[in-house]
């Protein structure tokens, strides 16, 4: 009869399935040019327990957009290298960004549901957002001397 469908194993984009010879022909490349990407740590795979590559669909969709980066656009591979890196920059800001909002939804949602009252933030002195407490003051920063802005 088998396992049920709710049981079968189930994998996303990022789970590393295939042998650098099925990735290769997958991306279009020789398989020593996927070796070559990984020593320069343009594409870095999975290793399996015999030390073997294991690429993903995500790796092999990286793959093919290396090779339009160097082919169609004409950038060298230490362009690509800087490019992949800012991309995963920004990749993980989002994620960030996304973490924060949904504290800030959960901090909203929980104060319009409290008959306390609202909650108070404040900026502390790196530009970090500090929640303050009910009776909790700031210290106010005033500048009492003029900036000097160099010699006259």
């Amino acid at each position: 009869m088998g396992i049920p469908f709710s049981q079968v194993p189930t994998w996303d984009d990022r789970t590393p399935i295939y042998v650098i010879s099925v990735a290769a022909q997958l991306a279009g490349m020789h398989p020593q040019t996927l070796r070559q990407y990984d020593r320069l740590g343009l594409v870095t795979p999975s290793r399996a327990s015999g030390r073997g590559r294991r690429y993903s669909a995500y790796d092999v969709a990286k793959l093919r957009y290396v090779q339009h980066l160097s082919q169609e656009e004409g950038v060298n591979l230490a362009g690509i290298r800087h490019i992949l890196a800012l991309q995963s920059e920004v990749e993980d800001l989002r994620k960030r960004v996304n973490q924060l909002l949904a504290e800030v939804q959960r901090g909203v949602g929980a104060s319009r549901r409290s008959t306390t009252g609202s909650r108070v933030f404040s900026a502390g002195p790196a530009g970090d957002v500090i929640a303050m407490g009910r009776q909790q003051t700031t210290t106010r920063w005033i500048r009492t001397q003029p900036l000097e802005l160099g010699p006259r």
